[in-house]
């Protein structure tokens, strides 16, 4: 509840930009919020995907520690706000979120920028595979699935990258749902049994699928990535810091623990979370807390005196 706090804090923040046109506004609002919930947990967390580099402060920052420094050492995931275009734009599925897991367990890849992702609910498990054409992939999920195939929804970015693997999608018979920003939202749903999103797949941020697979490990789904540096100079400072090129990381290579946590609240109406509503003399707000140790979901509905917020 403590992380829910902090996701929370940063999302009602957040608010007053939508649709404002102003991202890096936004960005600071959510991150100032979550940096000072965060420094009141019990924990010794060490910031190990953030958003930026310590000299481009207001951001939270590779190793940057946070909380009291009493408590369990962590690894710690956060996006303030994942999807800021999506916040300046007053697009759907903008959502702040938190990852975590024991200390030392979550891949850092922050030096290869993007990373090729397949996610997938626990039919997918040693059905689907990154490798595999996208077709013989959505085939076998829909067997498994005992689905037709013309039902299948395929989650990817819209990006232009990603013109040739919609047209394999749409002409393996089934349908896409083409996302503007947040990948994240997208795999946790195409993991979730409640969703109309089967698979998602493609190039995304390789922080964003790390603390995808925090998630997913609590949902029972599937997760792949590999890493797509783009060009040799990228390629090199991965191999430098240690990470494994045209390697396929699965989920417990990108998070090397059985208690992770995943935290999100939604900043924007979205397919996993409703976003920030003012009610009266009340602001609304729904999280959901994804636990792997227990393969438990929570969702939290939680009502705030805007007055205290003004």
């Amino acid at each position: 509840m403590e992380l829910v706090r902090a996701t929370e804090a940063a999302a009602i923040r957040a608010v007053p930009w939508i649709g404002r046109g102003d991202k890096m506004g936004a960005d600071k609002a959510a991150v100032d919020a979550m940096r000072k919930f965060l420094g009141t947990v019990d924990f010794d967390g060490v910031v190990v995907i953030g958003e930026g580099e310590k000299d481009q402060a207001p951001m939270l920052f590779n190793g940057e520690r946070v909380g009291t420094g009493k408590g369990p050492s962590c690894d710690i995931a956060v996006d303030p706000i994942d999807g800021t275009s999506l916040t300046a734009a007053g697009r759907q599925n903008a959502l702040s979120m938190i990852a975590v897991s024991e200390r030392g367990t979550m891949l850092d890849a922050s030096s290869v920028f993007y990373m090729e992702k397949l996610v997938a609910g626990p039919e997918g498990v040693g059905v689907v595979d990154i490798r595999k054409p996208i077709g013989e992939n959505i085939r076998a999920l829909a067997k498994a699935k005992n689905k037709p195939v013309e039902e299948m929804q395929v989650a990817v970015l819209d990006r232009p990258r990603h013109a040739q693997l919609i047209d394999e999608i749409r002409a393996a018979g089934a349908g896409t749902r083409l996302l503007l920003d947040g990948d994240v939202a997208g795999g946790i749903n195409a993991a979730r049994y409640e969703t109309r999103i089967d698979m998602c797949v493609g190039t995304g941020g390789s922080p964003e699928g790390v603390a995808t697979a925090c998630a997913i490990k609590a949902l029972g789904g599937l997760i792949q990535g590999r890493l797509a540096p783009q060009d040799d100079e990228e390629r090199q400072r991965g191999i430098d810091a240690g990470l494994k090129m045209d390697h396929v990381y699965e989920a417990d290579e990108l998070v090397r623990s059985e208690n992770t946590f995943f935290v999100a609240t939604g900043v924007t109406d979205g397919g996993l979370v409703e976003g920030v509503r003012r009610k009266g003399p009340i602001i609304r707000t729904e999280s959901v807390v994804l636990r792997s140790r227990s393969g438990t979901v929570r969702r939290v509905i939680a009502d705030h005196l805007a007055s205290k917020w003004l």
